[in-house]
């Protein structure tokens, strides 16, 4: 198991290399001037152009740019942004919050999928089974920005039993209604999964045996059933955390929350190299520690499964 902890460690390496390659290459490549951008309207002088872009870097070639914000970020400097605050001040004061609403929307978005694919493979064919399929269908039918204004507008505004938008600080209760939102979009596939892998459970032979040694049914399904069921509901669990560290920003938009989305979002509009870069960077690791905590897991939840 420990050699497999460091096998997957090393290969941090080479996909962060990568990825900030990639990402700092079409940041890079993106049309128009970013120091010409920060003035807006106005018309700058080509000597306040010139010693901004040499503030920047930007006057050097491609790859001594890349070169230099390597050699920054393994001495924890992230560069700065266009308005002069340290990219990793914006890191610090924006991704706790991202992180937050991300946790609370993979709890919800767990907790639905496993409670409710659990009964609907418990009772496949039937009503319940049929009823919640259908359900799944619509939310993952419908847009993430409509589920965003309906539960704003009826749950925030009409119904009063949510804060409508984010306040300063970004404190748990006001998320809790973009990390439901955020949550309800997510179960539908997890909650499938989930309900698909209870069912080819069921019929498995050890299933079989457990009962045929007068085992009752509260032990059978949540030990020997649901355990064996979750790897695959785990699995996604990992995508869908993913999805949402890059993926938040229309709710975070429309919730107003002060996190990852919205500054990424206006970094690749003002087309800040550093920021965008230093952002994706960061993204990256806690994907991949993400994924190797799930990888883990798997060892847990079933103990065929053994890493060499």
């Amino acid at each position: 198991m420990l050699r497999y902890i460091l096998f997957r460690i090393l290969q941090v390496i080479p996909v962060l290399l990568g990825t900030t390659f990639l990402i700092y290459f079409m940041v890079f490549a993106m049309p128009g001037d970013p120091v010409a951008a920060m003035f807006g309207d106005k018309v700058p002088s080509d000597a306040v152009l010139e010693r901004l872009r040499e503030q920047y870097n930007l006057d050097k070639p491609f790859f001594i740019q890349y070169l230099l914000y390597l050699q920054g970020i393994f001495v924890g400097d992230f560069g700065m942004s266009f308005s002069g605050e340290p990219v990793s001040e914006i890191l610090a004061r924006t991704f706790p919050v991202t992180i937050r609403l991300a946790v609370m929307a993979i709890i919800i978005s767990l907790g639905l999928a496993i409670v409710i694919g659990l009964f609907s493979g418990l009772r496949k064919g039937k009503l319940f089974d049929n009823i919640n399929l259908i359900i799944g269908l619509i939310f993952m039918s419908i847009p993430i920005f409509v589920i965003a204004f309906i539960a704003q507008f009826g749950l925030g505004l009409k119904l009063g039993w949510f804060s409508p938008t984010v306040g300063a600080g970004a404190p748990i209760q006001d998320l809790l209604l973009p990390a439901i939102v955020l949550g309800v979009s997510l179960y539908a596939t997890s909650m499938r999964l989930t309900r698909a892998s209870v069912i080819d459970t069921l019929n498995q032979d050890f299933v079989r045996t457990a009962y045929a040694k007068g085992l009752s049914r509260g032990r059978v399904i949540p030990v020997h059933v649901l355990r064996n069921s979750l790897i695959p509901t785990i699995t996604n669990t990992a995508t869908d955390f993913g999805i949402l560290m890059v993926g938040a920003t229309v709710t975070e938009g429309i919730f107003n929350v002060p996190g990852v989305g919205n500054v990424l979002f206006n970094a690749i509009l003002k087309g800040e190299n550093t920021t965008v870069v230093s952002f994706v960077t960061v993204m990256v690791l806690i994907y991949l520690g993400v994924n190797l905590v799930v990888d883990l897991l798997y060892a847990v939840l079933d103990p065929r499964i053994r890493y060499v």
